[in-house]
Protein backbone atom coordinates (compact mmCIF):
# COMPACT_ATOMS: atom_id res chain seq x y z
CA UNK A 1 0.00 0.00 0.00
CA UNK A 2 1.49 3.53 -0.89
CA UNK A 3 1.80 6.27 1.61
CA UNK A 4 -1.27 7.88 0.14
CA UNK A 5 -3.28 4.70 0.71
CA UNK A 6 -2.05 4.22 3.94
CA UNK A 7 -3.21 8.25 5.43
CA UNK A 8 -6.37 7.45 3.97
CA UNK A 9 -6.96 4.53 5.97
CA UNK A 10 -5.68 6.10 8.96
CA UNK A 11 -7.94 8.89 8.51
CA UNK A 12 -11.18 6.96 7.76
CA UNK A 13 -10.35 4.62 11.33
CA UNK A 14 -9.90 7.84 12.95
CA UNK A 15 -13.47 9.56 11.55
CA UNK A 16 -15.66 6.53 12.20
CA UNK A 17 -16.63 4.93 15.37
CA UNK A 18 -18.25 1.22 14.40
CA UNK A 19 -19.03 2.39 10.90
CA UNK A 20 -20.65 5.90 11.94
CA UNK A 21 -18.97 9.24 11.36
CA UNK A 22 -17.51 11.17 14.24
CA UNK A 23 -18.06 15.08 14.05
CA UNK A 24 -15.00 17.24 14.78
CA UNK A 25 -16.51 20.21 14.95
CA UNK A 26 -19.21 19.30 17.89
CA UNK A 27 -19.87 22.53 19.99
CA UNK A 28 -20.65 21.35 23.86
CA UNK A 29 -21.31 18.13 22.64
CA UNK A 30 -24.03 18.62 19.90
CA UNK A 31 -23.63 16.11 17.71
CA UNK A 32 -20.58 14.79 19.02
CA UNK A 33 -18.45 11.95 18.67
CA UNK A 34 -20.18 8.57 18.87
CA UNK A 35 -18.54 7.00 22.23
CA UNK A 36 -18.79 3.38 23.40
CA UNK A 37 -20.85 2.60 26.29
CA UNK A 38 -23.23 -0.16 27.39
CA UNK A 39 -27.23 -0.38 28.54
CA UNK A 40 -29.54 -1.79 30.21
CA UNK A 41 -32.95 -1.51 31.21
CA UNK A 42 -35.30 -0.99 34.32
CA UNK A 43 -38.33 0.06 35.52
CA UNK A 44 -40.71 -2.84 34.16
CA UNK A 45 -42.66 -3.10 31.26
CA UNK A 46 -44.72 0.41 32.10
CA UNK A 47 -41.47 2.22 33.30
CA UNK A 48 -43.49 3.28 36.30
CA UNK A 49 -40.23 1.89 37.98
CA UNK A 50 -38.18 5.26 36.40
CA UNK A 51 -40.48 7.77 37.82
CA UNK A 52 -38.98 9.86 40.92
CA UNK A 53 -35.10 9.75 40.59
CA UNK A 54 -31.89 11.67 41.40
CA UNK A 55 -32.76 14.31 38.94
CA UNK A 56 -36.12 15.32 41.23
CA UNK A 57 -37.96 15.29 37.89
CA UNK A 58 -41.46 13.46 39.86
CA UNK A 59 -43.85 12.20 37.45
CA UNK A 60 -41.75 11.41 33.98
CA UNK A 61 -44.99 10.91 32.37
CA UNK A 62 -46.58 14.36 33.07
CA UNK A 63 -43.16 15.98 32.74
CA UNK A 64 -43.72 15.04 29.16
CA UNK A 65 -39.98 13.18 29.25
CA UNK A 66 -42.35 9.67 28.48
CA UNK A 67 -40.15 6.41 28.87
CA UNK A 68 -37.44 8.43 27.04
CA UNK A 69 -35.16 8.17 29.95
CA UNK A 70 -31.78 7.00 31.58
CA UNK A 71 -30.33 6.48 34.47
CA UNK A 72 -26.38 7.31 34.38
CA UNK A 73 -23.73 6.17 36.02
CA UNK A 74 -21.31 8.04 37.83
CA UNK A 75 -19.08 9.10 34.70
CA UNK A 76 -21.67 10.65 32.86
CA UNK A 77 -24.10 12.00 35.83
CA UNK A 78 -21.74 14.63 37.18
CA UNK A 79 -23.39 14.59 40.37
CA UNK A 80 -26.64 16.11 39.05
CA UNK A 81 -25.36 18.12 36.66
CA UNK A 82 -26.39 16.36 33.61
CA UNK A 83 -29.43 16.09 34.45
CA UNK A 84 -32.00 17.42 31.84
CA UNK A 85 -29.21 16.36 28.81
CA UNK A 86 -29.89 14.08 25.69
CA UNK A 87 -28.47 11.71 24.34
CA UNK A 88 -28.65 9.65 21.08
CA UNK A 89 -27.79 5.96 21.39
CA UNK A 90 -27.26 3.00 19.15
CA UNK A 91 -27.10 -0.78 19.49
CA UNK A 92 -23.86 -2.10 18.37
CA UNK A 93 -21.57 -4.87 17.59
CA UNK A 94 -23.98 -7.73 18.66
CA UNK A 95 -26.14 -8.64 15.96
CA UNK A 96 -27.57 -11.26 18.08
CA UNK A 97 -30.00 -9.24 20.07
CA UNK A 98 -29.16 -5.60 18.73
CA UNK A 99 -32.32 -4.10 16.48
CA UNK A 100 -31.47 -1.30 14.11
CA UNK A 101 -32.37 2.44 14.96
CA UNK A 102 -31.08 4.96 17.16
CA UNK A 103 -33.46 5.95 20.40
CA UNK A 104 -32.92 10.05 21.70
CA UNK A 105 -33.29 9.71 25.66
CA UNK A 106 -32.82 12.48 28.24
CA UNK A 107 -30.76 11.94 31.54
CA UNK A 108 -33.38 11.78 34.49
CA UNK A 109 -31.37 9.43 36.75
CA UNK A 110 -28.36 8.00 38.64
CA UNK A 111 -27.46 4.55 38.43
CA UNK A 112 -25.13 4.03 41.38
CA UNK A 113 -22.12 2.53 41.59
CA UNK A 114 -22.16 -1.68 41.59
CA UNK A 115 -21.49 -3.84 38.34
CA UNK A 116 -21.84 -2.05 34.88
CA UNK A 117 -22.46 1.59 36.45
CA UNK A 118 -19.03 1.53 38.66
CA UNK A 119 -16.63 4.63 37.37
CA UNK A 120 -15.20 4.96 34.88
CA UNK A 121 -17.96 2.39 33.27
CA UNK A 122 -19.88 4.98 30.88
CA UNK A 123 -23.33 3.32 31.34
CA UNK A 124 -26.77 3.95 30.67
CA UNK A 125 -29.96 2.03 32.46
CA UNK A 126 -32.50 2.94 30.44
CA UNK A 127 -36.44 2.58 31.01
CA UNK A 128 -37.48 -1.05 29.26
CA UNK A 129 -39.90 0.26 26.71
CA UNK A 130 -36.99 2.47 25.14
CA UNK A 131 -34.44 -0.29 25.75
CA UNK A 132 -36.01 -2.21 23.61
CA UNK A 133 -36.48 -0.28 20.71
CA UNK A 134 -33.05 -0.83 20.03
CA UNK A 135 -32.47 -4.37 21.22
CA UNK A 136 -34.12 -7.23 22.41
CA UNK A 137 -35.15 -7.99 25.72
CA UNK A 138 -33.85 -11.57 26.84
CA UNK A 139 -30.14 -9.68 26.38
CA UNK A 140 -29.89 -8.15 29.46
CA UNK A 141 -27.08 -5.81 28.59
CA UNK A 142 -25.89 -4.38 25.12
CA UNK A 143 -22.91 -2.49 23.88
CA UNK A 144 -24.10 1.14 22.27
CA UNK A 145 -22.29 4.11 21.14
CA UNK A 146 -23.92 7.52 22.12
CA UNK A 147 -23.29 11.18 21.75
CA UNK A 148 -24.59 14.22 22.78
CA UNK A 149 -27.72 15.49 20.75
CA UNK A 150 -30.03 18.82 21.37
CA UNK A 151 -32.88 18.87 23.19
CA UNK A 152 -36.33 19.06 21.95
CA UNK A 153 -38.75 20.45 24.09
CA UNK A 154 -43.03 20.96 23.46
CA UNK A 155 -43.60 24.43 25.09
CA UNK A 156 -41.57 26.34 27.33
CA UNK A 157 -39.35 26.19 30.45
CA UNK A 158 -40.92 25.11 33.47
CA UNK A 159 -40.79 26.08 36.63
CA UNK A 160 -42.78 23.99 39.89
CA UNK A 161 -42.26 26.30 42.90
CA UNK A 162 -42.24 24.44 46.47
CA UNK A 163 -41.10 25.25 49.96
CA UNK A 164 -41.80 27.99 52.22
CA UNK A 165 -41.17 31.53 52.69
CA UNK A 166 -37.35 32.14 52.97
CA UNK A 167 -36.76 29.15 51.31
CA UNK A 168 -37.52 29.28 47.75
CA UNK A 169 -36.91 25.37 46.19
CA UNK A 170 -37.78 25.79 42.49
CA UNK A 171 -37.54 22.70 40.16
CA UNK A 172 -36.45 23.25 36.68
CA UNK A 173 -37.69 20.97 33.65
CA UNK A 174 -38.67 21.06 30.42
CA UNK A 175 -35.43 22.51 28.95
CA UNK A 176 -34.40 22.73 25.30
CA UNK A 177 -31.16 23.00 23.58
CA UNK A 178 -28.19 21.64 25.83
CA UNK A 179 -31.21 20.73 28.66
CA UNK A 180 -28.40 20.18 31.26
CA UNK A 181 -29.41 23.46 33.66
CA UNK A 182 -25.85 24.33 35.05
CA UNK A 183 -26.58 28.04 37.10
CA UNK A 184 -29.92 30.07 37.59
CA UNK A 185 -30.73 33.56 38.62
CA UNK A 186 -34.06 34.71 40.17
CA UNK A 187 -35.12 38.34 40.29
CA UNK A 188 -38.31 39.87 42.39
CA UNK A 189 -40.06 42.53 40.96
CA UNK A 190 -38.56 44.45 44.04
CA UNK A 191 -35.31 42.97 44.23
CA UNK A 192 -32.28 42.08 41.82
CA UNK A 193 -31.06 39.47 40.12
CA UNK A 194 -30.33 36.74 42.69
CA UNK A 195 -28.21 33.55 41.83
CA UNK A 196 -29.66 30.39 43.28
CA UNK A 197 -27.85 27.53 44.18
CA UNK A 198 -28.60 23.77 43.12
CA UNK A 199 -29.67 22.02 46.05
CA UNK A 200 -30.05 18.48 44.44
CA UNK A 201 -30.87 16.93 40.80
CA UNK A 202 -32.39 20.40 39.08
CA UNK A 203 -33.89 21.50 42.16
CA UNK A 204 -32.53 25.73 43.20
CA UNK A 205 -32.89 27.28 45.74
CA UNK A 206 -33.32 30.97 46.97
CA UNK A 207 -33.29 31.94 50.94
CA UNK A 208 -34.45 35.46 50.10
CA UNK A 209 -38.35 36.45 51.15
CA UNK A 210 -40.62 37.01 47.60
CA UNK A 211 -43.61 36.41 48.48
CA UNK A 212 -45.92 38.62 46.67
CA UNK A 213 -43.27 39.83 44.53
CA UNK A 214 -43.17 38.54 40.26
CA UNK A 215 -40.50 36.22 39.61
CA UNK A 216 -38.27 36.27 36.52
CA UNK A 217 -35.61 33.58 36.00
CA UNK A 218 -32.41 33.51 33.87
CA UNK A 219 -31.51 30.22 33.38
CA UNK A 220 -28.16 29.02 31.82
CA UNK A 221 -27.32 25.50 30.52
CA UNK A 222 -24.17 23.92 29.81
CA UNK A 223 -23.21 25.44 26.60
CA UNK A 224 -23.29 28.91 27.80
CA UNK A 225 -26.40 30.05 26.42
CA UNK A 226 -29.04 31.24 28.24
CA UNK A 227 -33.06 32.81 28.42
CA UNK A 228 -34.51 35.15 30.64
CA UNK A 229 -38.11 34.00 31.70
CA UNK A 230 -39.64 37.67 32.98
CA UNK A 231 -42.37 38.09 34.94
CA UNK A 232 -42.72 33.91 34.42
CA UNK A 233 -44.91 33.75 38.04
CA UNK A 234 -47.52 36.59 39.01
CA UNK A 235 -47.08 38.16 42.33
CA UNK A 236 -50.03 35.83 43.64
CA UNK A 237 -47.71 33.08 43.00
CA UNK A 238 -48.29 30.23 45.38
CA UNK A 239 -46.06 27.32 46.53
CA UNK A 240 -46.74 23.48 44.63
CA UNK A 241 -47.29 25.73 41.76
CA UNK A 242 -45.89 25.23 38.17
CA UNK A 243 -45.16 28.03 35.57
CA UNK A 244 -44.30 28.27 32.33
CA UNK A 245 -41.43 30.53 30.71
CA UNK A 246 -39.53 31.17 28.13
CA UNK A 247 -36.95 28.19 26.02
CA UNK A 248 -33.79 27.84 24.19
CA UNK A 249 -34.10 27.64 20.14
CA UNK A 250 -34.01 24.74 18.40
Amino acid sequence: MGLLGFLVVVLLSVNFVHGFPRNNHAHHGYLGSWINAHATFYGGGDASGTMGGACGYGNLYSQGYGVNTAALSTALFDNGLSCGACYELRCVNDPQWCLPGSIVVTATNFCPPGGWCDPPNHHFDLSQPIFQHIAQYRAGIVPVIYRRVRCRRSGGIRFTINGHSYFNLVLITNVGGAGDVHSVSIKGSRTRWQPMSRNWGQNWQSNSYLNGQSLSFLVTTSNGHSVISSNVAPAGWSFGQTYTGGQFGV
